[in-house]
């Protein structure tokens, strides 16, 4: 339910009050594509020129992991969430995949570092933060 303060303000105006972001990350829009934050918009560029240089290949944006466990007295396995990085892409000189994800100190909280931890353990890979 909108407080008083939203109500009477889109009732007068018409226009519906933007919600400020958690972490006061500003979204934006690059070559037509909506990112999160400012910080990954601009790693997204960097990344798009490391493309055009030759120097990665195969860059995909929100690659998502699934979570899952295995019971262990039934031995199924149980979807429990998913991750979603920011990046995925592949090192031309070393064959490497890297995953990465933009993040401040203030993004990194306690259910995050578990999401990662448990997708570098499920997936066998390892998440980079920038």
């Amino acid at each position: 339910m909108k407080s008083d303060r939203a109500a009477w303000t889109s009732a007068l105006t018409g226009i519906e009050p933007v919600r400020a972001n958690k972490y006061h990350a500003r979204k934006c829009t690059v070559d037509g594509i909506r990112f999160d934050s400012m910080r990954e918009a601009k790693r997204y560029q960097e990344l798009r020129l490391l493309v055009q240089a030759g120097v990665i290949r195969g860059l995909t944006l929100q690659p998502e992991y699934k979570i899952w466990v295995t019971n262990r007295w039934t031995g199924e396995f149980v979807h429990i969430g998913r991750y979603r990085a920011d990046f995925y892409y592949v090192d031309v000189a070393t064959e490497a995949v890297v995953i990465e994800d933009a993040k401040s100190p203030a993004t990194r909280t306690t259910a995050y570092r578990l999401r990662k931890r448990l997708v570098e353990a499920i997936h066998g890979v390892t998440i980079r933060e920038v």
